[in-house]
């Protein structure tokens, strides 16, 4: 009995050996096999607006797959993968606060991307209390201003552009400027910023309506309303598919004015789906396209982003794809993956550390309200040809 029980001894004290062992082991490995990090997106992947999320959640995937191939990013000596989450809101407020709280409870993230203002706003009246950071992709000033502490605005805020747009319009065309932006809140928040400029410029507003791109298709209507005011610049924005339809129909209308357009719509995207080349887009001034840039790893992307998916990136694909690199920077510097004020607090950090040959675009800082502050650059249209003001860097 006795030698049984020795025996039964030796046996106990020889599993607890080798398992002792083996946490050495792994402990001499460093992270050891690498664990998982869910971020989550809800964004506009149906209905009017799915070109413009498709191009949002495209570049986010393409740094998930380049951060992951690369062997993944270091915190505190843990390795992680990253798996992507995305949810379809249809562009709709209400589904993006839904798809968040699914996103949160069933799949734990912390890191919630959506790519429109109203999205964003919806999810700021709960994000503190469920602890996860919003990656906004908005130029909406208001959404770094509402004092949310876990709130990252990505691209550069809009109401820089409203004076140089407003000159260079009223230069060449004249005073006299008709409302059609989109219906969305940004597209409200962008006409609510612009009038005062427009008027303090000594401009006059001669229409002042917006298109509901989830409901409007025929845009005749609205349009020759507008035109029979006799306005001289027409404001329009949003996605851009939609938006060069609005514009062709000026066009098809009689419409040789310029255009003033909101910085969502991209032009090298409008004039795609007009069939190519910028000469309906005669007039217009609106932002930069990413493949008329010159950061150090615009190429690189740009060339990743066309073998990918036949066609050339946008600036929401260029900023989602930098974004991420920022967002995982920022938590090397904050030791965690976990606590959300640590890593926000390491943003502006994070952004210097991004490397060279992934800055698609530079950003020389975040704020310390979580917003992205990269140079102010602006394109326009003069005889068929794209033009860049303010360098090109």
């Amino acid at each position: 009995m006795r030698s049984s029980r020795k025996w039964l001894f030796i046996s106990i004290l020889f599993i607890l050996i080798l398992a002792l062992t083996a946490c050495n082991d792994e402990g001499d490995s460093g992270s050891g096999e690498a664990k998982e990090f869910i971020i989550g997106y809800s964004g506009p992947l149906s209905g009017p607006a799915a070109f413009y999320g498709e191009e949002t959640l495209n570049g986010l995937t393409l740094a998930v797959e380049d951060i992951n191939e690369a062997g993944g990013f270091e915190v505190d000596g843990q390795t992680y993968k990253i798996k992507l989450s995305s949810l379809d809101d249809k562009y709709l407020p209400n589904e993006t606060a839904a798809n968040a709280k699914r996103l949160v409870q069933e799949d734990k993230v912390n890191v919630v991307y959506s790519p429109h203002s109203g999205g964003i706003y919806a999810m700021q009246v709960f994000n503190e209390q469920e602890d996860f950071i919003i990656m906004g992709y908005t130029s909406e000033p208001g959404a770094t201003a509402q004092g949310n502490t876990l709130n990252v605005r990505i691209p550069p805020r809009y109401d820089n552009y409203l004076e140089p747009f407003t000159k260079y319009e009223m230069e060449r065309f004249g005073k006299k400027i008709a409302f059609l932006p989109t219906a969305s809140q940004y597209g409200k928040d962008w006409a609510e910023a612009l009038r005062p400029v427009w008027e303090a410029n000594g401009g006059e507003i001669v229409f002042d309506e917006s298109i509901d791109f989830s409901k409007d298709t025929d845009f005749q209507t609205i349009m020759s309303n507008a035109l029979n005011t006799n306005p001289d610049v027409l404001f329009i924005g949003g996605p851009s598919e939609p938006t060069a339809l609005v514009l062709k129909q000026a066009r098809d209308l009689g419409f040789e004015g310029g255009f003033l357009v909101m910085d969502q719509a991209k032009v090298d995207q409008m004039a795609a789906v007009l069939g190519g080349g910028y000469d309906l887009l005669e007039g217009v001034v609106s932002t930069v396209p990413l493949v008329n840039s010159e950061f150090p790893g615009t190429k690189q992307f740009v060339e990743a982003y066309q073998k990918k998916h036949d066609k050339d990136p946008g600036a929401e694909a260029g900023f989602h794809y930098l974004s991420l690199y920022v967002l995982t920077e920022a938590m090397k510097v904050a030791g965690t993956v976990e606590n959300t004020k640590k890593i926000m607090a390491s943003l502006n950090q994070g952004a210097k550390n991004v490397p060279e040959e992934k800055q698609v675009y530079v950003v020389p800082s975040v704020s310390d309200e979580g917003g992205f502050e990269p140079a102010l650059r602006m394109a326009y249209i003069e005889d068929g040809e794209l033009h860049i003001l303010d360098g090109d860097k």
